[in-house]
């Protein structure tokens, strides 16, 4: 049999995830430049590398600035990312450093919007971690370290994230000896800041809470999330690993806002019932958002 035809993404996604890719690379520049550089401060990965090396090499040097830089050592990571991850997600990076580098190029003739370090660390991480967000979320990438973190870490024993750590930890440290302490304590500010923007655009701002419950009173509770939080439930069949008697168990997927109420409910049928509740990513589907309360 012939293997199955991917389908071709519609030109009209296509083009929304250029232009959101665009937006999002124009805004990390806008944070770099009119917010972080003027007052020596930088961020993590490859950028933060680009913008030390920038600083370093003497304005007579010509082309190898930041732009340039930042193409030139996240270029290897495109190709290790079209390997790993495919070629819409290279050719998404690609775009997303150009623009990048050519809008760092053109923010770099204004003036800078504060030379105040603690309103440059707060908007510029919300600003940067907007613009990276963005990019993230429509496929692409600014910053090639996590994609040597999944390489790496197939051979090394820490996760992708323990290692892009490691990695920004050395970073600040080097940006403290050429930038000086307060503006590395301040450039550590603001990538904290910018991670949590990056995950509030990727993940969103819905945050859901997903629930097992484990009961004997299961058709009950199961009704009492329909109609008193308008969630829907799904059944799943376990046994006990002491006992290995067979038991039903709730799933069901709520707001944060709704786990106290889901508490609630639960405990006035079953407060025996077993509970567990973790947070969510992403949730799609099932008129998620049409809940009744």
């Amino acid at each position: 049999m012939a293997p199955k035809q991917h389908k071709k993404e519609p030109l009209k996604r296509v083009l929304y995830r250029v232009l959101m890719i665009i937006i999002g690379a124009c805004l990390a520049a806008f944070a770099i430049e009119r917010l972080l550089v003027p007052n020596k401060m930088i961020d993590g990965g490859i950028i933060g590398v680009s913008l030390i090396l920038d600083y370093l090499i003497p304005d007579e040097w010509g082309l190898l600035n930041f732009a340039t830089l930042v193409i030139i050592l996240n270029a290897p990571f495109m190709y290790f990312g079209y390997k790993q991850i495919g070629k819409t997600f290279m050719l998404s990076t690609i775009l997303g450093v150009v623009i990048l580098g050519g809008a760092e190029r053109y923010f770099h003739h204004f003036a800078p919007l504060t030379n105040q370090p603690i309103l440059a660390a707060v908007f510029g991480g919300l600003a940067l971690g907007l613009g990276v967000g963005l990019v993230i979320r429509h496929g692409g990438s600014l910053d090639g370290t996590e994609i040597l973190g999944i390489l790496l870490t197939k051979k090394i024993p820490f996760s992708v994230g323990e290692f892009v750590m490691f990695v920004n930890v050395f970073i600040f440290g080097w940006a403290a000896f050429v930038l000086g302490l307060e503006p590395a304590m301040y450039s550590v500010m603001t990538y904290y800041i910018a991670s949590k923007m990056i995950d509030a655009v990727v993940e969103g701002l819905d945050e859901t809470r997903a629930a097992f419950i484990v009961t004997d009173h299961y058709e009950e509770i199961s009704s009492a999330i329909l109609h008193r939080l308008g969630r829907g439930t799904t059944k799943l069949i376990g046994k006990g690993g002491y006992t290995d008697e067979q038991k039903e168990i709730i799933y069901a997927v709520v707001t944060r806002l709704e786990v106290t109420k889901l508490r609630s409910i639960i405990n006035e049928i079953d407060p025996n019932a077993f509970i567990t509740i973790m947070a969510t990513h992403e949730v799609r589907g099932a008129r998620f958002k049409s809940a009744i309360h």
